[in-house]
């Protein structure tokens, strides 16, 4: 999780879309909330998804989606960004 998107790397079992509609919309609707807002607009309508053909491209977007908090400065090494799943190995 960053500041201003989220990446995810699942393997889905649902329509990718169905997915993504119940994360956009459920967590929305819970940041609206918290800030006080109605009637807004939360989310881009877009997303950005990639499809995994095997092992190499996983640790390739593995690598990407826990070095990204690094790159954007808000950390020295992934492990230390809490949210990422490299904060957890």
């Amino acid at each position: 999780m960053m500041p201003n998107h989220v990446h995810l790397l699942i393997e889905p079992k649902a329509l990718v879309a169905k997915i993504t509609l119940g994360i956009k919309g459920t967590t929305a609707h819970q940041a609206n909330r918290l800030l006080g807002r109605t009637g807004k607009t939360f989310w881009q309508g877009e997303s950005f998804d990639h499809w995994v053909r095997n092992e190499a491209q996983e640790a390739k977007i593995r690598g990407y989606i826990e070095n990204n908090p690094v790159k954007a400065r808000l950390c020295a090494r992934p492990e230390d960004w809490k949210w990422s799943s490299a904060a957890r190995k």
